[in-house]
């Protein structure tokens, strides 16, 4: 999709290793996410870290469906070497329940990230609001300038390694207020490759888009919008 790959690197290869691929065509490797299935209905993604100990994830989706939770997430992994060993705990257990875990594809979860957004970035399950009206079907995915901004932004697949600093670089053509850049971290102090940053009016996070799917170091960036509830969580957790 773009030049750099968010989760992983490619290494250059030899000439002489093409002949074995199909005229030396490079076939990119998957997606590194799997779907769980049959989670118990208080999860969290701290259970689901406890649950891929060892490993290392990049990012956790809780499914919601009309508001609530739905049993179900997506997982990202930091390589497919990690996936593999994920698939190995398909049906282990949490809490009384067995978890199922199956290979899934980048549109999946691309698709569960816009519904997530659609719905205003509900998806944790220690967040409760009363019954609402079941939203209207999700847009698509790629039609984020149709999407309901407020002045936050999310944004994912940053480095592990990524500064304030750096971020409030990459949006330096935009006004972005007085400590508005928060790091997700996960509770045990290492960053998520995501983060929510805060402009000075919802037009200005609009404007901002433009900044989707560039780079920061060697990664490509992906912007959504977030609201103040989901960044608010965010920051919870890190504090963790």
């Amino acid at each position: 999709m773009m030049e750099s790959r968010p989760y992983f690197a490619v290494n250059s290869v030899p000439n002489n290793c093409h002949q074995n691929y199909g005229y030396g065509v490079y076939q990119p490797p998957a997606f590194p996410v799997v779907r769980l299935r049959g989670l118990p209905f208080n999860c969290t993604d701290i259970d689901i870290y406890k649950f891929f100990a060892g490993l290392d994830i990049v990012d956790i989706l809780l499914v919601n469906k009309s508001g609530r939770f739905a049993g179900e997430a997506y997982v990202v992994f930091a390589g497919n070497m990690h996936v593999e060993f994920a698939l190995q705990r398909d049906r282990q257990n949490m809490g009384r329940r067995y978890v199922e875990v199956f290979r899934c594809k980048k549109q999946d979860y691309y698709g569960a990230v816009a519904a997530e957004v659609n719905y205003g970035g509900i998806y944790d399950v220690d967040y409760q609001r009363s019954p609402s009206p079941t939203p209207s079907r999700p847009k698509r995915f790629e039609d984020k300038d149709q999407m309901v901004f407020t002045e936050i932004l999310k944004l994912r697949g940053l480095p592990f390694t990524v500064l304030k600093s750096q971020i409030l670089d990459f949006f330096k053509d935009f006004q972005v207020i007085q400590d508005g850049v928060h790091i997700a971290c996960r509770p045990d102090g290492k960053a998520t490759g995501e983060a929510f940053v805060e402009f000075v009016s919802s037009e200005e996070a609009r404007r901002a888009m433009a900044k989707d799917k560039m780079t920061i170091g060697s990664r490509y960036v992906e912007l959504f919008p977030a609201t103040h509830d989901e960044a608010r969580r965010a920051e919870s957790r890190s504090r963790q």
